[in-house]
């Protein structure tokens, strides 16, 4: 297996190389927020749409568009209000008088890269119809079914739920994204040096393009082939199970505090972004500190806190902390 693994090392030294020029062309605009931008690219490697939580203001729509420009891609923008109409997202069928026939016009949902800016503003009818160009990667219009290019990468921005104007997003919808990721205020040093770039009238934010989809695709195949373990595999079911059943893991504190569980998405999931995980390190095989770095961003969406672990001030990142912290690593 050292052979293999070895012969895995070598082709992700060939095919990350990317990696670092696509972070260092992001980091002519972002600053810090190494830990989004780090997800953002698990996001890209593992096939997985991603969701970035966070009060307005913190770079969450800049650092999308950023790395979207950074790849020779389509991309499209898409500002989420009240609104806001399913055919407006995916298209509809227009009526030709001349011909006397219904034509298909596609919507914005046709790119690679789709920013979904401040999801949370639209209705859950409108959050639903990105359902299934997120799942089966196509968009049905009509009788007529279409199948989206890949890649297809849905990064969708949301503000607290508690701030004015805000719908909560559907359980279909939220399982869809791979990641849900939260992100706080820079640190004082950030901060200054944001200032320092962005405090004028005409602050360069120009990004070249420097990786292409077909990079992005190849890069994917050494993902899939990176070597995981049975005992990982079994540390990831013990994870995902104790969410579900805590008394069996030996967490019967957790037993009132947990409403619903991970779903075996998000066992899939873990599998697929610890992978990509261990892709943006250049190792070619996955260790239980890749599950423990990634799982929080996987399963923090999946796990429903009760409404005693609500009363009590407890979250999912609590909830997801103490399941950590208690599961014995392999």
């Amino acid at each position: 297996m050292a052979v293999d693994i070895n012969a895995i090392n070598e082709r992700i030294e060939k095919e990350s190389a990317f990696i670092e020029v696509l972070m260092a062309e992001m980091r002519k605009v972002i600053v810090g927020q190494t830990y989004l931008v780090e997800r953002l690219i698990v996001g890209l490697l593992a096939n997985g749409h991603v969701l970035i939580e966070g009060v307005p203001g913190l770079a969450k729509t800049l650092s999308v568009k950023v790395l979207a420009a950074a790849i020779n891609t389509s991309f499209q923008r898409l500002q989420f209000t009240p609104d806001l109409l399913p055919a407006d997202l995916i298209g509809t069928m227009i009526f030709n008088p001349k011909e006397g026939t219904f034509v298909i016009k596609k919507g914005p949902i046709f790119a690679n890269i789709i920013l979904a800016d401040e999801i949370n503003r639209a209705p859950a009818k409108v959050q639903s119809a990105l359902l299934e160009a997120m799942q089966e990667r196509q968009v049905t219009i009509g009788d007529k079914t279409y199948k989206l290019d890949e890649p297809f990468l849905v990064l969708a921005t949301e503000n607290p739920i508690e701030q004015e104007g805000t719908y909560a997003l559907p359980e279909a919808q939220v399982d869809r994204f791979m990641l849900k990721i939260n992100i706080s205020y820079p640190t004082r040093p950030e901060e200054h040096q944001i200032l320092k770039r962005m405090g004028v009238t005409d602050a360069d934010l120009s990004i070249s393009p420097v990786v292409s989809p077909d990079k992005i695709l190849k890069a994917r195949k050494v993902v899939n082939d990176i070597y995981m373990d049975e005992k990982i595999e079994k540390y990831i079911l013990d994870i995902v199970f104790a969410t579900r059943e805590p008394e069996k893991a030996g967490l019967s504190a957790l037993a009132d505090m947990i409403e619903y569980g991970a779903s075996p998405r998000a066992t899939i999931n873990l599998a697929v972004a610890a992978r990509a995980y261990a892709f943006t390190k250049r190792r070619g095989y996955v260790t239980p500190q890749d599950i423990k770095s990634i799982g929080f961003d996987i399963l923090r969406h999946r796990v429903i806190p009760s409404y005693e672990a609500e009363a009590e001030g407890m979250t999912s990142d609590g909830i997801l902390k103490k399941i950590f912290d208690e599961i014995p690593v392999p």
